[in-house]
């Protein structure tokens, strides 16, 4: 193997190509090319490949400068220019492409000057090459510039994409006749990965990547036809999908092959499925679509609505699509929210990133449960309504399963049980452990809940190893997302009552799940409070508990303030043995430490959170708005969601008077 810096790139391979040298024609200075003169393109030596002015498909008034297939009679662009603002550039037909006596490449409109040029001075000539490059050459017989270092949506045979060089990657096409910026990114990175991106987020959210063999991506053998019969390409699709393509260009091929292009490789090979396996944004189609293969050879992909949707651009589906109906008022103030949804299945579809899901808990047997979990064998935990058991159902994928069994049943404890498969048996949401079915069966009351593999918030924080920061910063969104559904998303507003780290589960992929409903409370339509005794645990517990007043989905937002700093500072809220008296109480500290603008104290140690020592200011302060004694003075969980989300801005927070008051 070359050492690693020599394999650093992705290369196309031209097999079969004879390497005879070609005799090259030159552009001499002072050239020119206009739209409809007699001169709009320069030919390469063979005619397989011109530089100049294409026509914009659907408005002959305006022209592309680009490189196109000029044998085909689709005249396909392989290469377009961009401006600085990285905006394909069109033209009137009262343009001029000159190469300058000074030996620049400028483009000009009687309007606006000149609106394009590679800004290289001192090209002796240029010329179109046979592999579809476009070069300046210098007085030495040296490339000052070419096309193939400033690539579009195509790559061509002998084409070189170096890695980690942002502005040499492949950008979409929004549909294929308008060259505006679609919303897909193709790049290596460090590692020789080839890599695409939704647009939306370049730098966090992979679609999907192929792991080249170290050395390079060959993606042009196709069956062992002889590659020099054809035309070939690789281009970055609308769809988001790469795909190599072939055109018949001897007379052999055309003999044998329709005169057409023809798709034979593609990455990934399904794009629908692929994004399943990641976390990327709005998908293949954007948000509120769904995306599915149009059974041709070409495999494009086709967006489509769901019922009561619509395309914000009908001819631009990759945009995605909007309701056709008016929605409801959210609720912003201080209200409860009232939801007014239904969940509507829709046959053959899956939704794998959808934050809702629709299922209902199912009623089993206790032998059933008795033989999933070996007789009640390993424990998971136990607490003061119950013990948790590992098991595994028999099913065909033997689902690994959480049974909870209650104690002994009393008047509470039997009240707690119907209060978890009211609460929990009615919510439809990625962020809520699943209930998967309850045992009511004579004394026995028991709860079979999905498997967290991850355990709980409290033995991921407070463990040896310090958790990665972005897992942090993940399990606090996905809490905050949780809350927001249970306040503002149900049909029935639920307040949890009892939000700690323990209550919290991770998954496989450390998405965080909120468990244990038995203290909620469910409020009517229009309820905004109710009225109860002192619930939660010591730390966590919000001060207006402790008062003669209504409890509101306030007290939830309370814990959530604790749990976020215990999240930014990977240690417990309360922490009497600390010798320094100040630090020993989370909140004081973290509030102290924000007023002197000292943040850096909390994650002290911790690289990576310094290195987002921004963002952890940003939830330092969220959890002081969420502490604050008066409830009225705490934001919505939507509110907290937005100020996480960086979507809005973060006021100072006033100094909360009274965090004692949470510790009974």
């Amino acid at each position: 193997h070359l050492p690693w810096r020599f394999l650093q790139f992705l290369l196309l391979l031209l097999l079969g190509v004879s390497s005879a040298a070609q005799a090259q024609v030159n552009i001499t200075l002072g050239s020119s090319l206009t739209p409809q003169g007699p001169n709009s393109s320069w030919l390469s030596p063979s005619g397989d490949f011109a530089f100049g002015f294409q026509p914009v498909e659907g408005n002959t008034s305006s022209y592309l400068l680009a490189v196109w297939f000029d044998k085909i009679p689709e005249k396909t662009v392989a290469w377009y220019a961009k401006s600085s603002q990285d905006t394909p550039v069109q033209v009137p037909s009262s343009s001029v492409l000159r190469l300058t006596a000074d030996g620049l490449l400028s483009l000009r409109t009687p309007s606006d000057g000149e609106v394009w040029s590679p800004r290289v001075p001192g090209a002796a000539y240029a010329r179109m090459l046979d592999t579809g490059d476009f070069r300046l050459f210098g007085a030495d017989g040296k490339a000052k510039w070419e096309t193939f270092d400033v690539p579009a949506d195509t790559i061509l045979p002998t084409q070189v994409l170096l890695v980690g060089q942002q502005d040499k990657v492949l950008r979409s096409r929004l549909i294929a006749t308008d060259y505006a910026n679609g919303r897909f990114l193709l790049a290596v990175q460090s590692d020789g990965n080839l890599v695409f991106y939704p647009i939306a987020e370049p730098t966090t959210k992979r679609i999907y990547f192929t792991t080249t063999n170290g050395t390079q991506v060959n993606i042009t053998s196709a069956g062992g036809v002889s590659m020099g019969d054809f035309f070939n390409r690789a281009t970055l699709d609308p769809d988001g999908v790469f795909r190599q393509y072939l055109y018949p260009k001897s007379r052999k091929a055309r003999s044998v092959w329709s005169l057409q292009w023809t798709v034979v490789s593609s990455i990934p090979q399904n794009i629908c499925q692929a994004i399943k396996e990641t976390n990327a944004g709005s998908g293949a189609c954007g948000f509120n679509s769904y995306c599915s293969f149009d059974g041709t050879q070409n495999q494009t992909t086709v967006c489509q609505c769901p019922e009561h949707y619509e395309f914000f651009d009908k001819e631009r589906k990759y945009k995605g699509c909007r309701p056709d109906f008016e929605p409801q008022s959210c609720y912003l103030d201080e209200a409860a929210a009232v939801a007014k949804f239904e969940m509507t299945p829709i046959n053959g579809v899956d939704w794998p990133l959808a934050d809702y899901e629709e299922y209902s808990p199912i009623a089993v047997f206790r032998n059933e449960l008795e033989k999933a979990t070996s007789d009640f064998r390993e424990v998971l935990g136990s607490g003061a309504s119950g013990t948790v058991y590992k098991g595994q159902l028999q099913d065909e994928h033997a689902t690994s399963i959480a049974v909870k069994k209650i104690g002994k049943l009393q008047q509470e404890t039997e009240k707690e049980f119907m209060v978890e498969v009211q609460t929990i048996g009615q919510t439809f949401h990625k962020n809520l452990v699943k209930l998967l079915g309850f045992c009511n069966e004579g004394t026995d009351r028991l709860l079979v809940y999905e498997f967290m593999t991850n355990g709980s918030l409290n033995e991921f924080l407070f463990g040896d190893a310090r958790p990665h920061w972005s897992l942090r910063v993940q399990v606090a969104l996905g809490v905050a997302r949780g809350l927001l559904y249970l306040h503002e998303e149900c049909s029935t507003q639920i307040i949890h009552c009892d939000i700690k780290p323990q209550n919290i589960l991770l998954d496989d992929n450390f998405m965080a799940k909120i468990a244990d409903f038995g203290l909620a409370k469910l409020l009517r339509a229009n309820q905004t409070q109710t009225y109860t005794g002192i619930r939660g645990t010591r730390g966590y517990v919000a001060p207006e508990w402790f008062k003669n007043i209504g409890i509101t989905s306030k007290v939830d937002v309370y814990s959530f303030g604790v749990i976020l700093l215990e999240l930014v500072c990977c240690r417990r809220n309360v922490e009497l043995e600390i010798a320094d008296e100040e630090r020993s109480i989370l909140t004081y500290w973290a509030n102290d430490c924000y007023r002197c603008g000292r943040i850096d104290l909390l994650v002290e140690g911790d690289d990576e959170a310094n290195f987002n020592i921004k963002k952890a200011e940003r939830f330092v302060a969220v959890a002081l708005w969420c502490l604050q004694e008066e409830p009225t003075m705490r934001p919505t969980m939507l509110k907290v969601t937005q100020m996480l989300d960086g979507a809005v801005q973060i006021p100072t927070p006033p100094d909360p008077s009274s965090f004692i008051s949470s510790l009974p």
